[in-house]
């Protein structure tokens, strides 16, 4: 194993153990090296490592500390990972969303509160008849960001926020080619809603893969 390797798996079963816990600052640089039987440089990238995927946090001048640790931070690694997708693997982010959010959704009936439901049918509402298909699409992403945060599952919500990016592109593309496409939409939103509104978590579930196989079939067609 490559010595910068050793220092990141040496730090993590630190944290996992509970000897570093979220907020905790890491000794300094020269004690946890000779505390690990490590190089200070090895640390050093190690640490440049785990600041990059949001583990730690280098605070200049202050020292370096152990995030939140909280699901939405650590998955921002992902987000970062997504955006260099390839138009041929839009596909494959329509099947995952066609798993993940429908569950979501079920799960979204079960919990939203009534505030929750509420924002969501603001949503809705604030897409005019004469919306644009970028209008249409900033709203979609709403919605869908605000039923899987309605799922009360953060790491499920972060998982979904990071998958809508990379299947934007082929939804406007959508949008401006397939007749009938925004008002489809715009139905099919408010059907999931009401499902969600009225704690129908089964149709809420149905509902939403039917939103989303519409995408993915479509693209399909069009892609040959």
């Amino acid at each position: 194993m490559p010595v910068t390797d050793e220092a990141i798996v040496r730090i993590k079963e630190m944290i996992l153990s509970g000897e570093l816990g979220p907020g905790s600052r890491l000794p300094k640089e020269a004690d946890l090296a000779e505390q690990l039987g490590l190089s200070r440089n090895s640390l050093r990238e190690a640490v440049k490592a785990l600041s990059l995927i949001r583990v730690l946090d280098v605070r200049q001048g202050d020292g370096t500390y152990v995030t939140s640790l909280e699901p939405e931070l650590l998955l921002d690694a992902l987000a970062f990972v997504v955006d260099f997708h390839q138009d041929d693997t839009v596909l494959e982010f329509l099947e995952v969303r066609r798993i993940l959010e429908p569950e979501a959704a079920a799960m979204a009936a079960c919990t939203m509160s009534d505030q929750q439901i509420e924002a969501l049918r603001a949503v809705l509402d604030g897409l005019g008849d004469d919306a644009t298909v970028d209008e249409l699409i900033a709203n979609d992403l709403e919605f869908h960001r605000l039923v899987a945060a309605g799922s009360g599952n953060s790491v499920l919500h972060s998982l979904i926020d990071g998958l809508c990016a990379p299947t934007t592109r082929a939804r406007i593309w959508r949008g401006h080619t397939e007749e009938g496409a925004v008002q489809r939409t715009r139905q099919q939103h408010r059907a999931i809603y009401d499902a969600i509104a009225q704690h129908r978590p089964d149709l809420a579930r149905a509902l939403t893969i039917v939103h989303i196989s519409g995408v993915e079939q479509w693209l399909r067609t069009a892609l040959g």
